[in-house]
């Protein structure tokens, strides 16, 4: 019997959910061994639920072709099959925190890709480089769902991962003023362009609910534990103010952002580049099988970063950073990418379990 841990996927049908699949071929810890999805697909093979659906660049791995798909409503026998799960399920927000947690009660974690629980004060929202210390809080959600093993972890919203890290890696200069506007690609809403043909030359001023997304996912993020509450507290207004716009760009893949900055200290533009370049986590200091080796690189190029020459850097797992430059009005400004499927999405939710299983939150059953 295989020593790998055995993953399902809800949702495995979905743009996200095929992500998750195709990441996780071959991979070192996890193995695919269920899929879930709507009613309408449960019973067929996943080759055959997905017919001419699949999205991603590499074929669908050989070894779940024939699997036959769960019903994902079916909660109890999804989960006696596998060790914890990936949520990629294309519910109603209280849809989801009802089968997410569902899933959790039967002793199988769920490391989720969706917005739902977000907000709930003892599920920790993970970007591991970041703030791994937010795992702190699954003890105070397991006592919530009276769990042993069972918990829900997520990961923020793909519209943040471009400059989240940047700022972080800037922490000690103080930053307290960020204008954002980000450029997202059509994948982001689980379309390509045959699926979107008017998203062709187009640009959409407006992508429902990002921008409160991408002004408030940041402060939860540096937020700490608090334990009489037994929630994560978000850092407050206060200390960082976030305003941003998101846009809807002609692209398949990678999120841009254009992000101004006002720090309280006064770096310089190397100080402010070796921070990022040198900046870790714990992904980096325990090996993880997807951790990128450089989280973020600095292009000096006037014209980088670009979707097409950047966006895959690290496997899709690294932030690519460039044109730093002083401001009239804020005191500096950069472009920063990251590839919104895999760094914001999937691959985002896989790095989460590999940090889970190394803090031994994720174990057989």
């Amino acid at each position: 019997m295989s020593d790998k841990l055995r993953v399902g996927i809800l949702g495995a049908t979905g743009m996200v959910g095929q992500r998750f699949i195709a990441l996780l071929e071959n991979h070192p810890w996890f193995e695919v061994t269920t899929v879930a999805a709507s009613p309408r697909s449960a019973g067929k093979t996943y080759e055959e639920a997905v017919g001419s659906r699949w999205k991603m660049d590499t074929p669908i791995p050989e070894s779940v072709k024939n699997l036959v798909v769960h019903n994902v409503n079916e909660v109890e026998e999804v989960a006696s099959h596998v060790d914890f799960v990936f949520s990629a399920v294309d519910m109603s927000k209280d849809e989801i925190k009802a089968i997410e947690e569902a899933y959790a009660k039967t002793e199988t974690p769920v490391v989720s890709n969706n917005s739902a629980h977000r907000w709930t004060p003892d599920v920790p929202m993970i970007i591991p480089e970041i703030n791994p210390e937010a795992t702190d809080v699954i003890k105070y959600q397991k006592e919530r769902l009276g769990t042993k093993r069972g918990f829900i972890a997520v990961k923020p919203n793909c519209s943040i991962q471009s400059y989240t890290p940047v700022l972080t890696a800037w922490k000690e200069f103080e930053p307290y003023e960020v204008v954002v506007t980000t450029y997202q690609a059509i994948s982001g809403a689980g379309k390509n362009f045959k699926e979107w043909p008017e998203m062709v030359g187009n640009i959409i001023p407006y992508i429902g609910g990002e921008e409160e997304k991408s002004e408030r996912e940041p402060l939860r993020v540096w937020g700490h534990v608090d334990d009489e509450k037994k929630a994560i507290v978000p850092l407050g207004e206060d200390t960082i103010t976030i305003t941003s716009q998101c846009i809807r760009v002609p692209v398949l893949y990678g999120h841009t952002a254009a992000v101004f900055v006002k720090f309280k200290k006064n770096p310089t533009k190397q100080q402010l580049i070796d921070a990022m370049t040198s900046f870790s986590g714990e992904p980096q200091r325990l090996q993880l099988p997807n951790a990128p080796k450089q989280f973020i690189q600095y292009l000096e190029e006037d014209n980088r970063p670009q979707v097409t020459l950047d966006v895959n850097y690290e496997n899709g797992f690294g932030v690519s950073v460039g044109r730093l430059r002083e401001d009239k009005v804020y005191d500096w400004k950069f472009v920063g990418l990251s590839h919104n499927t895999i760094r914001g999405a999937a691959g985002g939710g896989v790095l989460c379990a590999e940090l889970l299983k190394a803090k031994g939150f994720i174990t057989k059953k």
